[in-house]
């Protein structure tokens, strides 16, 4: 496959990006001098960013300076990285313990978000899933125990939200008293369950706190045959929950780590040599 050459002029973009990030406020000549510009293109270039509303010009001095909507730009990588970064190792460790497959779930609306599962580490999943498994609020066990431990306002919203949508929980169907009565007993015993009885397959979640700040879910799916819920409690629950507690800690250090790279300029700032079209250190 042949190479595909670069888009100049996104490069360029790019390399202003790097240099509005490293400091705090540049003119155009300073971008210009930075990564060897024309000053016409620099300028060009960071007035684009201002019409995009990722930079914006003080009239006062002249310096062009970032602004909140870039954090856009790195929200999806944010989002993706702690569970990989954090979450993944601890959940590995976890399902080497237990045997019995593990996972970590997310919210994303009316839907709790599978976002890694140690299913395929498991000689003991009877079924494979794969991360991306959207899975229902009312009807699992990940959807129940963020629903029961989530902020009362939040989890007024969300039972809207799912009854809107035409969920049912089993037992209580769509009585919202008896839902949040299931879910008042969640809060009291620190788990839920939610038992598949076609399958002899039950799965049961603890949340995940950073913080006051919810997270998410950690998983454990069993047989019912081999595990009943009394050997669960007393036999899994803690490990459960200090996977929980490990993954909660570690999230926020690594939130505290990032926002402080993001306070620190970048360096070196990497640029393109536009004669010899290939990136160098400056």
């Amino acid at each position: 496959m042949d190479k595909v050459k670069p888009v100049r002029a996104m490069l360029r973009v790019l390399d202003v990006l790097q240099v509005l990030n490293s400091r705090n406020g540049v003119t155009v000549t300073d971008v210009a001098n930075a990564i060897d510009l024309p000053r016409t293109t620099a300028y060009r270039v960071l007035e684009t960013l201002c019409s995009a509303g990722y930079a914006v010009r003080d009239t006062s001095d002249d310096h062009y300076r970032l602004t909140v909507l870039v954090r856009c730009l790195s929200d999806g990588y944010d989002d993706e990285a702690w569970v990989t970064e954090v979450a993944q190792p601890v959940l590995s460790q976890l399902g080497r313990k237990l045997v019995w497959p593990v996972s970590i779930s997310t919210n994303q609306g009316n839907r709790m978000l599978l976002r890694y599962t140690t299913d395929k580490q498991s000689p003991l999943a009877l079924e494979r899933y794969n991360a991306g498994v959207r899975l229902p609020l009312l009807n699992s066990a990940t959807g129940r125990s963020y629903l029961a431990f989530s902020p009362a306002p939040q989890r007024a919203a969300l039972l809207d939200i799912a009854l809107g949508s035409g969920e049912e929980m089993e037992g209580a169907g769509r009585e919202r008293a008896l839902i949040e009565k299931t879910l008042s007993h969640i809060r009291k015993v620190g788990y839920a369950i939610s038992v598949r009885q076609y399958r002899g397959e039950s799965t049961a979640a603890v949340p995940i706190y950073s913080g006051t700040n919810l997270l998410g879910c950690v998983g454990m799916r069993f047989m019912d045959k081999a595990v009943t819920e009394s050997v669960f409690a007393t036999k899994y629950v803690p490990d459960l929950k200090a996977a929980a507690a490990e993954i909660g800690d570690s999230f926020t250090e690594w939130k505290e780590a990032r926002d402080l790279n993001h306070q620190q300029p970048l360096a070196p700032t990497r640029r393109w040599d536009w004669t010899l079209e290939r990136r160098v250190e400056h």
